[in-house]
């Protein structure tokens, strides 16, 4: 037997952390299976909105403005946004440790696609060379994206498309396709990953399997036997669908005319797809899990599942990330479960995506990885319900993508405040108003809270030397309805 845990990381791309309440109508058999046996967060969150600086924190445990990538890599160029190197990666420490390691499926994470020198020895990113040629063998001529998703075509059975405002290209926002799963970008990925556990399963090396696909991201493309699960007509809207956006940011009800001539029943139509998809990442997620236990080795492995980032999916009009700051866009999936995790347990304790970082090593008696950014939250694993009262904060920021705009959001117990650079900010309690209704910044009866959830703020970025905002004096600069020097003795 290894000497030290071995790892598999289940990492889907933009999934909502509502779809695994047990109400939710989206079927996760193989998802609640995992949640059963180990420790379910309400509360997780990523630290941005988008994927590459979402997934760059995720390996170095770093906030975006202190590992670089600002926004989604392949939107700018090539000296903008690149990940500092001089930081090490959670999978560096575990390759130096001699674990085996191997990576498939979406990297996104910085613009070399080089994977093994960031610790993966198994380079089965979907930019390189095993991913194409696993590709070509199961596909032919099929021609697929860089990320291993089929190109939409119009021969779906159910589609919509997007064509808002004029003058953009009109493209698919959600179909059904009857291209099965397995012959997928999902399928792809998870047969290179099976094909490494089957292997790493019969060595007595310990080992790390990353496992990263791209859906549900949009377009919502489900394959028709799982779309043939939902009943559309019979899926509810979010309470906050018809938002009108009253007292938030203009900016939010400007993006929304993208959808505004969905119907009630396109949107449940989308909320369908979205689902179906996540239900075929389940399933074959599900092929990787039943492999641990029929190798007797589930019990003795840590399995994570997450994402890098959720989608609005609808909620207060708006679909998919970028604009806003709302739970639904930061607030994750994670479960975790595995040797000296608790089992069955529901947990309301924050953990941060970029927490993941050395929380891991401590799981794995290694020295974790160090910064104010991050903290490890491997004591809520092992005791839930004595530890969650002490992780009952959180810290995200955003920069925007292509459109520049400045967000700095912390949770508090149940307060969450955001921090407009671009507008005025907003201030919700979740508890009393989970959908985001109701923004109370300007509201004169919390500007003591206001006042405190800005210091709380101000000391992140200066304890994480972010010196840009920090030292935003400047009077043409003063955005914030309390300034740094708040926290100043």
């Amino acid at each position: 037997m290894p000497t030290r845990p071995s790892i598999l990381f289940l990492m889907v791309d933009q999934m909502q952390a509502r779809v695994l309440e047990p109400d939710h109508p989206c079927r996760t058999p193989n998802f609640d299976r995992l949640a059963a046996a180990g420790v379910r967060f309400r509360r997780a969150y990523t630290p941005n909105a988008i994927c590459s600086p979402a997934r760059a924190s995720l390996m170095t445990g770093l906030l975006p403005h202190n590992h670089g990538v600002l926004e989604v890599i392949h939107c700018v160029d090539e000296d903008q946004c690149n990940l500092r190197t001089q930081y090490p990666h959670w999978a560096q420490r575990l390759s130096e440790a001699g674990y085996r390691t191997g990576y498939f499926g979406k990297w996104h994470v910085e613009r070399t696609e080089d994977l093994k020198t960031f610790g993966w020895q198994m380079d089965g990113g979907s930019a390189g060379e095993l991913f194409k040629q696993h590709r070509a063998k199961v596909l032919g001529s099929t021609v697929l994206t860089a990320g291993g998703r089929a190109k939409p075509t119009p021969h779906y059975s159910l589609s919509r498309t997007v064509e808002n405002p004029p003058g953009y290209r009109k493209s698919v926002f959600y179909g059904v396709t009857n291209q099965p799963s397995e012959t997928r970008g999902m399928g792809l990925v998870t047969s290179l990953a099976q094909a490494f556990l089957e292997e790493a399963l019969r060595d007595t090396k310990s080992w790390c399997c990353f496992v990263s696909v791209n859906e549900p991201h949009d377009p919502y493309i489900a394959g028709r036997k799982a779309f043939d699960l939902y009943d559309a007509d019979s899926i509810k809207l979010p309470p906050n669908a018809h938002d009108d956006l009253a007292g938030r940011p203009a900016v939010y009800r400007k993006i929304g005319r993208t959808w505004s001539d969905f119907t009630d029943r396109e949107k449940r139509e989308a909320a369908a797809c979205y689902y179906a998809s996540i239900t075929e990442i389940d399933e074959q997620f599900g092929r990787l899990i039943d492999l641990l236990e029929k190798s007797g080795r589930f019990e003795d492995t840590l399995i994570v599942l997450t994402t890098d980032h959720g989608d609005l999916l609808g909620a207060h009009g708006l679909y998919c990330k970028n604009y806003s700051a709302f739970e639904e866009i930061y607030n994750i999936p994670l479960v975790m479960c595995g040797p000296g995790i608790e089992r069955g347990v529901v947990t309301e304790a924050r953990a941060g995506l970029h927490d993941l970082c050395p929380t891991l090593q401590e799981l794995v008696g290694l020295q974790p990885i160090t910064a104010p950014d991050c903290r490890s939250f491997a004591p809520v694993l092992r005791d839930p319900q004595t530890q969650a009262k002490n992780f009952t904060t959180g810290y995200a920021e955003y920069n925007g993508g292509r459109y520049h705009l400045t967000q700095r959001i912390l949770w508090s117990g149940p307060w969450k405040y955001v921090l407009n650079g671009f507008d005025f900010d907003e201030m919700y309690h979740l508890d009393a108003d989970p959908y985001e209704m109701r923004n109370l910044a300007e509201d004169p009866r919390y500007q003591d809270r206001v006042r405190d959830m800005l210091a709380q703020i101000w000391t992140i970025i200066r304890d994480t030397n972010e010196h840009t905002l920090f030292n935003s004096n400047y009077p043409g600069l003063r955005a914030a309805p309390f300034g740094p020097l708040i926290i100043e003795p």
